[in-house]
């Protein structure tokens, strides 16, 4: 019998995800029993140096899963880019552990991208434990909507919100930014792009890949006739300081890289004297002393990075 060339990479970056990362690798099982050869499946896990046994017991497919464990946490951007490197198919999915697909999903998706020459990435309608619909398709950020948000404007309306919360997601149609949870790209583009900026530690990275693609006259499609289960937040709940230096830093970031040093070190100064302020209220508010903890505690690790963060954005 003449072996079936895998025609979708599926790329998860792991990092202590445990029962999810299983139960994402058990739905690809039983999508790739469902499929058969009509789309075969090549599976790489990244681990980023987990430490709750998240690769024990994980769902054997065809093709994989092949997985690299990182000594240390790498990042998502640079896991990303060492899983793409490990497959050779037309086709990407970066898939969070914290999802779960179909086999209609995966094929739906992958004929929706390659069907349409203009159109480089293609995102599902992610759905919530519940079943809700989350409205996880962004807008490009811009140098005002940045530092509107970062001041809350956007809760008044004097500056939309970064998430497109108005809409459904009932329709496709063509949108800035589909979230990383599921995102299917062409891997000429991906490899054209330069794969993802691994200057991004995780958030960001998603936001400038699909700008990117734009800009290199790549249509980005949301699907709203493919559904995935997705969590949200899975793999970095339980890190809240780490998690809210990184978003920090990496708005800053992506600031920089696309709106110039002057509106990035706005947001520095937006980071320590709005957000962290508010987020403070907002926990004592709560009269939660540990995630106000988690809060200080998230402001020191951006202040510490601040120095890279700067030689960094001058590349």
């Amino acid at each position: 019998m003449t072996p079936v060339t895998p025609a979708l990479d599926v790329v998860i970056v792991n990092w202590n995800g445990g029962a999810l990362l299983r139960a994402c690798l058990a739905s690809l099982a039983a999508a790739e029993a469902a499929l058969g050869d009509a789309l075969a499946l090549h599976v790489v896990v990244v681990d980023n140096a987990s430490t709750d046994g998240s690769l024990e017991g994980l769902a054997r497919l065809r093709h994989g899963p092949a997985v690299v464990a990182n000594p240390d946490n790498q990042g998502f951007g640079r896991a990303c880019n060492a899983g793409a490197a490990r497959g050779e198919a037309a086709a990407i999915l970066f898939l969070n552990p914290d999802a779960r697909v179909t086999a209609e999903a995966l094929l739906g998706a992958r004929a929706a991208l390659t069907a349409d020459e203009a159109t480089g990435i293609v995102g599902a309608q992610l759905l919530d434990e519940a079943g809700a619909v989350q409205r996880a398709c962004a807008r490009r950020p811009t140098a005002r909507s940045l530092l509107g948000q970062a001041l809350l404007l956007d809760r008044a309306g004097l500056v939309p919100s970064h998430f497109m919360t108005e809409w459904d997601h009932a329709d496709e149609r063509p949108v800035d930014q589909v979230m990383g949870a599921f995102l299917m790209i062409r891997r000429s583009l991906f490899t054209a792009l330069g794969g993802f900026d691994e200057r991004f530690f995780v958030y960001y990275e998603d936001v400038d890949l699909c700008a990117r693609a734009w800009d290199a006259g790549f249509a980005v499609r949301h699907l709203a006739g493919i559904s995935v289960r997705h969590e949200g937040q899975g793999t970095t709940r339980a890190a809240k300081a780490h998690r809210l230096a990184c978003f920090l830093e990496s708005q800053i970031r992506y600031a920089a890289k696309h709106h110039g040093r002057a509106t990035a070190l706005a947001l520095v100064v937006t980071a320590f004297c709005a957000q962290v302020p508010l987020r403070l209220v907002q926990a004592l508010a709560r009269l939660s002393v540990r995630e106000a903890g988690e809060v200080l505690r998230g402001a020191g690790l951006l202040a510490r990075r601040l120095p890279g963060l700067a030689r960094s954005s001058t590349r």
